[in-house]
């Protein structure tokens, strides 16, 4: 009888999972596809729509019967989604840079993350913050931040931090989307050239493609390339970080220390790794990348509904200043490293 009782159990409990959580879920869901629509209509980055919509739904976070599914989405689903993005990683997109090429993009993201932890108390801010807004100018924008969000010790201003990081990095990358473009132009670099300074320096891959597309084909496939090699230090950043962090920084109240190695890192590993052998069928691969892109939507929307405005707005000038500094420094170093290279 225990033997037969056993796989209902296990449907009450879904079934159980899915009332607690659907109604949540559901509604940061509602709120990403409205995202997508109103970004392919009105040419706005869908990830910026997304939590404002979240923002603007903000009672729904507090409310008993959506507040569980909204928090499964802002973590669960997030690190879903970050697991996912590795499937647009292989062996053969790395290859095809050229150890020069990597070398630069890899001192650029390093650099730019080692500047912000240096100048983030400088400005007054704590190494959280610093580490979360440089990771996310230095790799991909908002997917890293969300990454790096979910290995950082929480305290009373983590998600405050997270969503000004998400508005900041996407603005920044709009506004470069526009500039970097002109600036290449004015500069008189040539589609080669200016394909791998927007690849290595703005930091969405929307806004890579977008801007890089703008100069000719060529610019936008040599920045789409340059760019998804950034995505790819996503994984090995995230776990030096979060080795880093297990051996020196003390966690929050009740947090504990992350995990030695974080299941959404392993995830990102494997599929790079499966993607690298050429045995995972391209459809597979589109529509597990295509997913990953729905699953951070719905994760920044549920973190918009968490978020407290008037908190947001406190983190003031010196954060927007950091933020700017680190974008800022990135732009330098590759256009300083190209000018060696190339």
């Amino acid at each position: 009888m225990k033997a037969e009782s056993a796989p209902f159990t296990s449907m009450e409990r879904l079934r159980g999972a899915a009332q607690r959580l659907g109604p949540g879920v559901a509604v940061s869901l509602l709120a990403a596809i409205a995202a997508q629509f109103l970004a392919q209509h009105y040419a706005t980055p869908a990830m910026l729509l997304a939590l404002l919509i979240g923002m603007a739904l903000g009672f729904l976070g507090e409310e008993d019967r959506t507040a569980p599914g909204i928090d499964f989405a802002a973590r669960t689903l997030l690190r879903m989604g970050v697991a996912f993005l590795g499937v647009r990683i292989s062996a053969q997109l790395m290859a095809g840079l050229g150890l020069e090429l990597i070398a630069l993009v890899v001192f650029a993201v390093i650099a730019t993350i080692c500047f912000g932890l240096l100048i983030g108390p400088l400005l007054g801010h704590r190494w959280r913050f610093s580490l979360l807004t440089a990771g996310s100018v230095a790799i991909c924008g908002a997917s890293a931040a969300m990454a790096i969000a979910a290995i950082l010790p929480k305290d009373e201003k983590s998600e405050e931090n997270l969503i000004f990081t998400v508005m900041g990095v996407t603005v920044l990358s709009t506004l470069a989307m526009i500039l970097y473009p002109i600036l290449m132009g004015l500069k008189g670099f040539g589609a080669f050239e200016a394909g791998i300074f927007i690849g290595a320096s703005i930091h969405d891959v929307a806004q890579v493609v977008g801007a890089g597309y703008s100069v000719s084909q060529e610019a936008g496939d040599m920045a789409t390339l340059v760019k998804l090699f950034r995505v790819a230090m996503l994984a090995p950043v995230v776990l030096v970080a979060s080795l880093l962090i297990r051996r020196f920084a003390v966690a929050a109240a009740g947090e504990g220390r992350p995990p030695l190695l974080p299941g959404f890192v392993l995830g990102f590993l494997a599929l790079a790794t499966l993607s690298s052998t050429g045995l995972m069928p391209a459809a597979t691969i589109e529509t597990l990348s295509s997913a990953s892109r729905w699953l951070l939507l719905t994760a920044i929307a549920a973190v918009g509904m968490k978020s407290n405005l008037r908190k947001i707005l406190s983190v003031g000038g010196a954060a927007v200043a950091l933020i700017v500094l680190e974008t800022l420094f990135i732009a330098g170093v590759v256009y300083g490293g190209m000018r060696i290279l190339l």
